[in-house]
Protein backbone atom coordinates (compact mmCIF):
# COMPACT_ATOMS: atom_id res chain seq x y z
CA UNK A 1 0.00 0.00 0.00
CA UNK A 2 1.06 3.59 -0.57
CA UNK A 3 -0.03 6.89 1.00
CA UNK A 4 -0.06 8.49 4.41
CA UNK A 5 0.77 5.62 6.82
CA UNK A 6 -1.65 6.57 9.60
CA UNK A 7 -4.56 7.27 7.26
CA UNK A 8 -3.87 4.05 5.35
CA UNK A 9 -3.82 1.99 8.56
CA UNK A 10 -7.04 3.55 9.86
CA UNK A 11 -8.87 3.23 6.53
CA UNK A 12 -7.75 -0.38 6.08
CA UNK A 13 -8.81 -1.31 9.62
CA UNK A 14 -12.18 0.34 9.01
CA UNK A 15 -12.72 -1.36 5.64
CA UNK A 16 -11.86 -4.77 7.10
CA UNK A 17 -13.98 -4.24 10.24
CA UNK A 18 -10.88 -4.93 12.33
CA UNK A 19 -11.35 -5.57 16.04
CA UNK A 20 -7.89 -4.33 17.06
CA UNK A 21 -4.88 -2.42 15.73
CA UNK A 22 -1.51 -3.34 17.27
CA UNK A 23 1.32 -0.78 17.03
CA UNK A 24 4.65 0.07 18.68
CA UNK A 25 4.89 3.37 20.52
CA UNK A 26 8.26 4.31 18.99
CA UNK A 27 10.67 6.41 20.98
CA UNK A 28 13.53 4.63 22.71
CA UNK A 29 15.12 5.02 26.13
CA UNK A 30 14.52 8.48 27.62
CA UNK A 31 12.84 9.63 24.40
CA UNK A 32 9.95 7.22 25.02
CA UNK A 33 8.87 9.50 27.87
CA UNK A 34 8.85 12.54 25.61
CA UNK A 35 6.92 11.45 22.54
CA UNK A 36 4.89 8.91 20.70
CA UNK A 37 5.60 8.15 17.09
CA UNK A 38 3.62 10.48 14.85
CA UNK A 39 1.96 7.57 13.02
CA UNK A 40 0.90 5.94 16.30
CA UNK A 41 -0.46 9.25 17.60
CA UNK A 42 -2.55 9.78 14.46
CA UNK A 43 -3.90 6.22 14.56
CA UNK A 44 -4.83 6.64 18.23
CA UNK A 45 -6.65 9.83 17.30
CA UNK A 46 -8.56 8.51 14.28
CA UNK A 47 -9.12 4.75 14.67
CA UNK A 48 -12.63 3.39 15.26
CA UNK A 49 -11.42 0.18 16.91
CA UNK A 50 -9.22 -0.35 19.99
CA UNK A 51 -5.49 0.30 19.56
CA UNK A 52 -2.89 -1.82 21.40
CA UNK A 53 0.40 0.01 21.95
CA UNK A 54 3.55 -1.09 23.70
CA UNK A 55 7.26 -0.45 23.75
CA UNK A 56 7.82 -4.22 23.79
CA UNK A 57 6.49 -4.36 20.23
CA UNK A 58 9.68 -2.59 19.08
CA UNK A 59 11.70 -5.63 20.13
CA UNK A 60 11.80 -9.03 18.47
CA UNK A 61 8.42 -10.67 19.10
CA UNK A 62 8.41 -13.43 21.66
CA UNK A 63 7.52 -16.97 20.61
CA UNK A 64 5.77 -17.44 23.96
CA UNK A 65 1.96 -17.41 23.94
CA UNK A 66 0.38 -14.17 25.13
CA UNK A 67 -0.23 -14.30 28.88
CA UNK A 68 -2.55 -11.77 30.47
CA UNK A 69 -2.62 -12.74 34.13
CA UNK A 70 -3.76 -9.34 35.35
CA UNK A 71 -5.65 -6.67 33.40
CA UNK A 72 -5.99 -3.16 34.79
CA UNK A 73 -8.76 -0.87 33.52
CA UNK A 74 -8.09 2.81 34.18
CA UNK A 75 -11.28 4.87 34.17
CA UNK A 76 -11.93 8.57 34.72
CA UNK A 77 -15.73 8.13 35.04
CA UNK A 78 -16.23 10.08 31.82
CA UNK A 79 -18.69 9.02 29.11
CA UNK A 80 -16.23 6.57 27.51
CA UNK A 81 -15.55 4.69 30.79
CA UNK A 82 -18.46 2.30 30.18
CA UNK A 83 -17.01 1.15 26.86
CA UNK A 84 -13.50 0.74 28.31
CA UNK A 85 -14.77 -1.22 31.32
CA UNK A 86 -16.95 -3.50 29.21
CA UNK A 87 -14.12 -4.20 26.73
CA UNK A 88 -11.58 -4.87 29.48
CA UNK A 89 -13.99 -7.11 31.37
CA UNK A 90 -14.71 -9.24 28.30
CA UNK A 91 -10.99 -9.57 27.58
CA UNK A 92 -10.31 -10.58 31.19
CA UNK A 93 -13.04 -13.23 30.96
CA UNK A 94 -11.60 -14.53 27.67
CA UNK A 95 -8.12 -14.93 29.16
CA UNK A 96 -9.18 -15.91 32.68
CA UNK A 97 -7.32 -12.84 33.96
CA UNK A 98 -7.47 -11.13 37.30
CA UNK A 99 -9.28 -7.84 36.69
CA UNK A 100 -8.84 -4.57 38.58
CA UNK A 101 -10.24 -1.07 38.08
CA UNK A 102 -8.02 1.90 38.91
CA UNK A 103 -9.42 5.40 39.29
CA UNK A 104 -7.33 8.42 40.16
CA UNK A 105 -8.86 11.39 41.93
CA UNK A 106 -6.76 14.18 40.47
CA UNK A 107 -5.56 16.92 42.76
CA UNK A 108 -6.74 20.25 41.38
CA UNK A 109 -4.15 22.90 42.35
CA UNK A 110 -7.02 25.32 43.09
CA UNK A 111 -8.48 22.99 45.74
CA UNK A 112 -5.47 20.90 46.72
CA UNK A 113 -5.43 22.32 50.25
CA UNK A 114 -8.84 20.76 50.88
CA UNK A 115 -7.35 17.29 50.47
CA UNK A 116 -5.58 17.77 53.77
CA UNK A 117 -9.00 18.06 55.46
CA UNK A 118 -10.13 14.50 56.35
CA UNK A 119 -13.82 15.33 55.79
CA UNK A 120 -13.24 16.64 52.27
CA UNK A 121 -10.97 13.75 51.31
CA UNK A 122 -13.52 11.24 52.62
CA UNK A 123 -16.33 12.95 50.69
CA UNK A 124 -14.40 12.91 47.42
CA UNK A 125 -13.30 9.29 47.80
CA UNK A 126 -16.78 8.12 48.87
CA UNK A 127 -18.30 9.86 45.84
CA UNK A 128 -15.79 8.14 43.53
CA UNK A 129 -16.61 4.75 45.11
CA UNK A 130 -20.35 5.32 44.58
CA UNK A 131 -19.82 6.33 40.95
CA UNK A 132 -17.66 3.27 40.28
CA UNK A 133 -20.19 0.96 41.95
CA UNK A 134 -22.94 2.42 39.77
CA UNK A 135 -20.79 2.01 36.66
CA UNK A 136 -20.02 -1.62 37.55
CA UNK A 137 -23.73 -2.36 38.09
CA UNK A 138 -24.53 -0.88 34.68
CA UNK A 139 -21.80 -2.88 32.93
CA UNK A 140 -22.30 -6.04 34.98
CA UNK A 141 -18.79 -6.29 36.41
CA UNK A 142 -17.50 -7.02 39.90
CA UNK A 143 -13.86 -6.00 39.60
CA UNK A 144 -11.65 -5.04 42.50
CA UNK A 145 -11.15 -1.28 42.74
CA UNK A 146 -7.91 0.59 43.40
CA UNK A 147 -8.57 4.26 44.27
CA UNK A 148 -5.62 6.63 44.04
CA UNK A 149 -5.06 10.36 44.36
CA UNK A 150 -2.51 12.54 42.61
CA UNK A 151 -1.16 12.85 39.09
CA UNK A 152 -3.28 10.68 36.80
CA UNK A 153 -0.66 9.21 34.44
CA UNK A 154 1.93 8.64 37.17
CA UNK A 155 -0.61 7.06 39.52
CA UNK A 156 -2.00 4.72 36.84
CA UNK A 157 1.50 3.63 35.80
CA UNK A 158 2.55 3.10 39.41
CA UNK A 159 -0.59 1.08 40.11
CA UNK A 160 0.16 -1.11 37.09
CA UNK A 161 3.69 -1.66 38.34
CA UNK A 162 2.64 -2.41 41.94
CA UNK A 163 -0.16 -4.75 40.85
CA UNK A 164 2.10 -6.41 38.26
CA UNK A 165 -0.46 -5.78 35.53
CA UNK A 166 0.18 -7.28 32.10
CA UNK A 167 -2.09 -4.80 30.31
CA UNK A 168 -3.77 -1.45 30.94
CA UNK A 169 -7.07 -0.64 29.22
CA UNK A 170 -8.03 3.04 28.93
CA UNK A 171 -10.92 4.89 27.32
CA UNK A 172 -10.64 7.00 24.21
CA UNK A 173 -13.34 9.56 23.54
CA UNK A 174 -15.06 10.17 20.23
CA UNK A 175 -15.57 13.93 20.44
CA UNK A 176 -13.14 16.79 20.20
CA UNK A 177 -13.53 17.76 23.84
CA UNK A 178 -12.97 14.27 25.17
CA UNK A 179 -10.10 13.71 22.77
CA UNK A 180 -8.40 16.77 24.18
CA UNK A 181 -8.58 15.20 27.60
CA UNK A 182 -7.46 11.87 26.19
CA UNK A 183 -4.35 13.44 24.70
CA UNK A 184 -3.51 15.05 28.03
CA UNK A 185 -3.67 11.90 30.14
CA UNK A 186 -3.73 8.84 27.91
CA UNK A 187 -0.63 9.72 25.91
CA UNK A 188 1.21 10.18 29.19
CA UNK A 189 -0.08 6.82 30.46
CA UNK A 190 1.08 5.13 27.25
CA UNK A 191 4.52 6.75 27.50
CA UNK A 192 5.03 5.86 31.17
CA UNK A 193 3.31 2.48 31.37
CA UNK A 194 5.39 -0.54 32.43
CA UNK A 195 3.18 -2.75 30.24
CA UNK A 196 1.22 -2.50 26.97
CA UNK A 197 -1.82 -0.20 26.83
CA UNK A 198 -5.04 -0.69 24.87
CA UNK A 199 -7.02 2.48 24.19
CA UNK A 200 -10.67 1.71 23.51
Amino acid sequence: MVGDPARTIVEYAHSENSDLIVMPTHGYGPFRRLLLGSVTSKVLHDADCPVWTGVHLEKHPSAEPLALSHILCAIDLGPHSTKALDWASRLATEFGSKFTIVHVVALDPRTEDYYFAPEWRKYVMDQAKEDIEKLQRNVGTQAEVDLETGDISKSVSLAAENLKADLIVIGRGATAGVLGRFRTHAYAIIRQSPCPVVSV
